[in-house]
């Protein structure tokens, strides 16, 4: 158990290493737990979130990939209240595939730009 935390702390690190979000170009966040997805929009040089969204408040319709799909629907209004359209896409230690891909993917679509 212990040598699983270390590998994905590992592999977060690398990651994050290589991206950082600043006023301009803020880092998109994604988490993904078993059950649920969430997004955050992070300044990293002011230290603050400027808009989060997650499945948690939307109504359950559908497999986790679509409810992927409408977090991201929830996640484009408060993106275009900020005038914002490029992002660094940060993955943290999760694989690009799956639900990650689907929002990636549904983020492009919506016109951001990563």
């Amino acid at each position: 158990m212990l040598q699983k935390t270390l590998k994905r702390l590992s592999r977060k690190n690398r990651v994050r290493a290589k991206i950082s979000g600043t006023t301009a170009r803020p880092r998109l966040s994604v988490f993904r737990s078993n059950a649920y997805i969430s997004v955050q929009l992070i300044d990293d040089t002011a230290w603050k979130t400027l808009a989060a969204s997650s499945d948690l408040k939307i109504k359950k319709e559908g497999t986790k990939t679509e409810m992927a799909k409408k977090v991201w629907l929830e996640m484009a209004k408060k993106v275009l209240d900020l005038n914002i359209s490029d992002v660094v896409f940060d993955r943290g230690w999760f694989a690009y595939h799956g639900r990650v891909k689907a929002l990636a993917e549904a983020l492009r679509e919506g016109g951001l730009k990563f």
